[in-house]
């Protein structure tokens, strides 16, 4: 397999959960726990994109947002400018469910031709579970600059694969950001 390097997006106000989102509970332990479990099988190059300290308490490499508040394009863009792969996943730190084989599936069906490959379900697309090309940080840069931030305009800006995940399995996508949804997903798990 090709090196991959892997960038959890640990940034975010959260406001909605009123907390730093990575380090809520789910089963016991914070939600970038299960994450990094689920990457870890993947790749040891791992990089937690955060502004905060909160997560000293983790091994892996941090790096901060060379721009603040550009939100999850912001992040990207950090990751992709501080990784040495051409290939790198990047997830959202709000994804407990995610599990290594529907992350090496992802990487199995993306295909170099593409800058970005990402999942999609019957609802939606999942920008924030995917495979990112250094090869777009000047579209990223671009985007920043003209304050471009939605993740669906960067995916039109750039050449990119949509990987279905049409059943039950989709339910991994799930990104908690309340306390209500917390809730749901520790009654249903």
């Amino acid at each position: 397999m090709k090196k991959v390097t892997i960038s959890i997006l640990c940034g975010g106000k959260s406001s909605r959960m009123q907390s730093e989102k990575g380090l809520v509970l789910f089963q016991g332990k914070p939600f970038i726990e299960h994450i990094i479990a689920a990457v870890l099988p993947i790749s040891e190059d791992i990089q937690l994109v955060t502004n905060t300290s909160d997560y000293d308490y983790l091994s892996y490499k941090k790096i901060k947002d060379i721009e603040l508040d550009k939100g999850p394009v912001g992040g990207i863009y950090s990751a992709l400018v501080h990784s040495e792969s051409e290939m790198n996943l990047i997830l959202s730190c709000d994804i407990p469910l995610i599990s290594t084989e529907i992350l090496q599936e992802l990487i199995a069906k993306h295909q170099v031709e593409f800058e970005v490959s990402v999942f999609s379900d019957t609802n939606k697309i999942h920008p924030l579970i995917g495979i990112y090309s250094k090869r777009i940080v000047p579209v990223l840069q671009k985007s920043i600059e003209d304050n471009d931030l939605k993740m669906m305009r960067l995916l039109e800006k750039v050449k990119h694969q949509l990987i279905e995940v049409a059943d039950e399995r989709s339910g991994q996508f799930r990104n908690v950001n309340s306390p209500a949804e917390l809730k749901e997903l520790n009654t249903q798990n």
